[in-house]
């Protein structure tokens, strides 16, 4: 056992220092507005005040509880890894649609179980899904599916 828990300090950190990194550039380089006529940078400046606050909420109790320190499951990181990866490699010479078949079969195999039956169900429901939300619903002019080649 540790006398802290690290790992929610360490997070919580993080958090704090992507925040603040959100908050500081886009009130440098956006106009903030007022709350009436609200500018480009006033939603960045927000979402970083919420992550120093969820940062703070997470680190602080961090400092008065005892925590354990867990084995990190590469196995998981790598799969989701890869599969994001693949997902920004294949969307512009594939399209959407089979990214998003690639994102789902690779980030699958990081459960120890891999289960056919709920990754196929996946791979038709999301990418349907988000051609009738992206494609149809808000008309942005994605390549849904092509041949490179």
């Amino acid at each position: 056992m540790l006398k802290l828990d690290l790992r929610d300090i360490a997070c919580g950190v993080l958090l704090v220092a992507t925040g603040l990194f959100i908050a500081i550039y886009a009130s440098a380089s956006l106009d903030v507005g007022t709350i009436q006529r609200m500018g480009p940078g006033m939603f960045p400046i927000a979402v970083g005040v919420l992550l120093i606050g969820f940062g703070t909420a997470i680190a602080i109790p961090a400092f008065f509880r005892a925590g354990t320190f867990d084995q990190v499951e590469w196995r998981s990181t790598a799969a989701v890894l890869a599969s994001l990866i693949a997902f920004a490699a294949m969307i512009r010479p594939f399209g959407l649609i089979p990214a998003t078949i690639a994102l789902i079969t690779i980030s699958a195999l990081a459960e120890p179980k891999f289960r056919l039956i709920s990754t196929l169900a996946m791979c038709l429901c999301l990418p349907m899904l988000a051609y009738l939300i992206f494609g149809l619903g808000l008309g942005l002019p994605l390549t849904m599916f092509a041949v490179p080649f």
